[in-house]
């Protein structure tokens, strides 16, 4: 009797480090002048070593792992990991998370900004806050530690009677006041569609999305 073959495990590597950021971890799917959002978790990114090399690294943790450590920027913390899949499909380099242990406790930040670095917020509240879209180089430079900022894999389906044919690329949103001294929108997004097709994703959009907030909301 033949036997069945398992998939390989991928390998654990063992992490520690300190948190520098965390922001939601959020992917996108475009399908034209449609949109949709999958809430993961967390992206913490970290000053430390992961698979015995010194560095930042990025790791991805569920909500609920989020709500039982209450991670926050300055903790010191460890546990395993394995290296994403898909990095097409996830805004970190590591995720699946096991072994968390803090190491220690920083103070609580202050949660003045920008950046804003306070205490982590449930994901719902980026879904009932809405985003708009963000400069990337604005991002790099002012936002990477901001709670309020999100870099989002983007999956798009460029024909919805083909949805198995797909583009990936990465946008970065900001969910925090309008009123932020720091924020640039930057350049629309454009959306490629069915038959070399493009909808251009205009301010109304981002407008739309976050008119229900006041601008130091």
């Amino acid at each position: 009797m033949p036997q069945l073959r398992t998939a390989p495990t991928a390998a654990k590597v063992r992490w520690n480090g300190e948190v520098i950021s965390i922001q939601p971890r959020i992917r996108l799917t475009r399908s034209f002048d449609e949109r949709s959002h999958s809430y993961l978790g967390y992206a913490l990114r970290l000053r430390g070593t992961v698979g015995g090399e010194a560095r930042e690294f990025s790791l991805g943790v569920g909500p609920g792992a989020q709500v039982k450590h209450a991670f926050r920027v300055g903790d010191r913390v460890s546990g395993e990991a394995v290296a994403v899949a898909d990095a097409r499909l996830e805004p970190v380099e590591f995720y699946k998370a096991s072994a968390l242990a803090l190491g220690e406790r920083a103070a609580a930040p202050a949660s003045r900004g920008p950046p804003w670095r306070g205490p982590t917020l449930p994901l719902e509240t980026y879904r009932s806050r809405g985003h708009r879209r963000l400069d990337p180089r604005t991002y790099e430079a002012k936002c990477r530690s901001c709670h309020w900022g999100c870099r989002m894999p983007v999956e798009i389906i460029l024909d919805k009677w083909k949805p198995e044919i797909k583009q990936y690329r990465f946008e970065t949103f900001c969910y925090g006041p309008k009123s932020c001294p720091d924020y640039r929108a930057g350049a629309t997004r454009k959306v490629p569609g069915r038959r070399g097709m493009t909808w251009e994703e205009e301010d109304w959009v981002d407008q739309e999305a976050t008119a229900h907030r006041d601008p130091d909301d």
